[in-house]
């Protein structure tokens, strides 16, 4: 029997309500039960943002459009959504798709760059499914697809749209960022920071911007033992030197969710408001056509292999 690979799309995870950030924090800190300092301060940030983020529901809706936009080209394959660290767990996921029948299963975590500590987590989540399930079925993950022609086009064309919102669009900097990772935990060989560079570099040649910088932003605690610089460290640097106008552009992330509505949207802009600097974003890519076809695009090499079982 012929069949298509399973596509199991997987995120971060966010809770559903205020009531739910306790558990959740505990699942994000592998277990470890986080202090009722901690859940407040986490539960205000959502509390902020209008009790929870919309991220299953935007990833939801990815899934649906890629699974539509593969079987535009014949690539009968079911599309599946699972979150690291709440519902719907990959791990129950994995049991799902293979209790459904599939051949195999091709993994993709909906962030666009490789490190070991956050892309290897996902694909560690799925081979714990697989290993409770106790059938031998093969397993591949898309490790990075951080230079898609359709996400850099997507990325590039938010610029332009976003640089419109100011006075001065030509004396704006762009400012790139992603998810910092603690310092001990990215080996020196690690992919993720070239990458990085590599994806803000291709969109700032694509969109025709000379101004931009890079920074990594929603850090743990303490801030120093992350990956460097932070976005508030580069704002007071570009504050410094004059600039009263900046565009963020959070190329790490693809849906808005805690990270882009409270960090960004809040917290930083906040801050540069404080220096006199205006802060803006790009919009996210959520589930854009042209998004979506970055996502085809960087499996169908992998879904065109048609797997034959007995």
């Amino acid at each position: 029997m012929n069949k298509h690979p399973a596509v199991l799309l997987m995120a971060y995870g966010s809770p559903n309500s205020l009531d739910e950030i306790g558990e959740y924090l505990r699942q994000v800190r592998g277990g470890r039960l986080p202090t009722s300092e901690e859940v407040e301060r986490l539960r205000d940030r959502y509390r902020q943002v209008g009790g929870q983020t919309p991220l299953l529901k935007i990833t939801l809706a990815q899934a649906k459009a890629l699974e539509e936009r593969l079987r535009s080209e014949r690539i009968d394959s079911t599309v599946y959504v699972g979150m690291k660290h709440w519902h719907p767990f990959i791990e129950d996921v994995v049991e799902k798709i293979v209790s459904e029948g599939a051949a195999s299963i091709i993994g993709l975590a909906l962030a666009p760059h490789y490190s070991k500590l956050s892309i290897g987590g996902y694909a560690d989540a799925v081979r714990r499914g697989l290993a409770g399930t106790g059938r031998p079925v093969p397993f591949t993950m898309v490790e990075s697809w951080y230079d898609q022609q359709s996400l850099i086009g997507a990325l590039s064309r938010r610029i332009r749209d976003g640089l419109e919102k100011f006075n001065e669009p030509s004396n704006a900097v762009v400012l790139f960022t992603a998810h910092s990772l603690p310092k001990k935990s990215v080996a020196e060989n690690d992919p993720y920071w070239s990458q990085l560079q590599e994806t803000s570099q291709l969109v700032a040649t694509k969109s025709g911007i000379k101004l931009w910088d890079f920074a990594f932003q929603s850090a743990g605690h303490p801030i120093d033992s992350w990956m460097g610089p932070s976005i508030k460290e580069k704002i007071t640097e570009l504050s410094g030197k004059r600039f009263r106008e900046l565009l963020v552009c959070p190329v790490g992330f693809v849906s808005d969710h805690l990270e882009i509505l409270y960090d960004l949207d809040i917290e930083a802009k906040r801050y540069a408001s404080s220096l006199g600097v205006r802060l803006e974003r790009t919009a996210s890519l959520n589930d854009d056509p042209e998004f979506i076809n970055a996502l085809a695009s960087r499996l169908e090499p992998f879904l065109s292999r048609e797997i034959v079982t007995a």
